[in-house]
């Protein structure tokens, strides 16, 4: 057998190397060349779906091709986020990942079918927003201090209803029970207008869910807002107080962050990154978001990806205090 010479070998190596690297880099010139598909793990009508939806329909208009949001629920988001992660890495299938699906499920379900940290690359932070702690306008209190006021005087009688067990709703007012020390029971529904219905019906007295989602309910009055869940006041309801008022340094925001599957090349996933900074740039847009209670964000991938560990942590804790697992 001929032996050949390893100086050949490391040329058509680095030959090979170079090949792909300019291939990469025209792959990332050339995004968008075709549609592309955000994957949304949860239903429509949802924060999230609301969200995307407005930064797609921008993203579209400034690169000429179709910005597909497809709806694939099921499992807590792991249905559409597992599939996601097995399309293939070339910038034309990205997820849009929220607290439930990059950083609650990871601690809450003993298995999943994908694994956050190695079969995602973080694209870009697209917005924030917070949470809300709403009441019935048929309920006693008037703030957020009379609620748990009451329910302090009524252990376990009083109960709040979320969009599932292990959703962010259920884990936002887990981290908020536990830090304002209520005893009040947890009630799961199946997505935020069923646990919204509740609360609006005197089934539970309090619900949480995303500022998008809930603002239009409280701007015609039919709900009564106690506090946001971050630690500074919403630019679009200042007179409403941040839980950080009533718990210092309490911030639990939700947000939506754009992932590739893993191995998609970095040039593309940068370019990806950069059209939606540029998006997110746009004055209408920007105007859209805030109607809605969003804050754009648009960060790098080194940067997003900051971010997803930190929330990973913070996540943690939060099932942690709750107990809550699943299969």
């Amino acid at each position: 057998m001929k032996i050949i010479p390893t100086a050949y070998v490391n040329f058509f190596k680095k030959l090979f190397v170079a090949f792909v690297a300019v291939h990469a880099v025209a792959q990332a010139q050339d995004w968008p060349s075709r549609p592309v598909v955000l994957i949304n793990p949860f239903s429509a009508g949802s924060s999230v779906d609301v969200v995307s939806r407005l930064v797609a329909q921008k993203m579209a208009a400034n690169t000429g091709q179709g910005f597909t949001v497809d709806n694939k629920t099921g499992a807590s988001g792991n249905i559409g986020t597992d599939f996601a992660a097995r399309a293939k890495p070339d910038g034309y299938t990205l997820l849009l990942g929220s607290p439930g699906t990059m950083a609650i499920n990871p601690w809450l379900f003993k298995k999943l079918p994908y694994d956050v940290m190695k079969d995602f690359v973080p694209v870009s932070l697209l917005v924030s927003f917070p949470q809300v702690v709403t009441t019935s306008i048929k309920q006693p209190f008037k703030n957020f201090s009379e609620f748990v006021t009451a329910a302090k005087a009524q252990p376990d009688k009083m109960a709040y209803s979320s969009s599932g067990q292990g959703s962010t709703s259920h884990l936002v007012m887990e981290l908020i029970r536990a830090d304002a020390g209520l005893k009040i029971t947890h009630v799961g529904y199946r997505g935020d207008s069923l646990a919204t219905q509740a609360m609006m019906s005197g089934d539970v007295q309090i619900t949480v869910g995303g500022l998008p989602s809930l603002s239009p309910l409280m701007r015609s009055g039919h709900v009564r807002p106690l506090a946001v869940t971050s630690n500074k006041r919403s630019p679009q309801f200042p007179d409403l107080p941040s839980m950080a008022e009533f718990i210092p340094g309490f911030d639990a925001t939700a947000w939506v962050i754009l992932m590739a599957p893993a191995g998609t090349p970095t040039q593309v996933v940068s370019r990806i990154s950069a059209e939606v900074a540029k998006a997110l740039a746009d004055p209408q847009l920007r105007q859209q978001l805030d109607a809605q209670g969003v804050t754009p964000v648009g960060t790098t991938p080194a940067e997003s990806a900051t971010f997803h560990r930190k929330e990973l942590d913070k996540f943690k804790r939060a099932v942690e205090i709750s107990g809550a697992t699943m299969e």
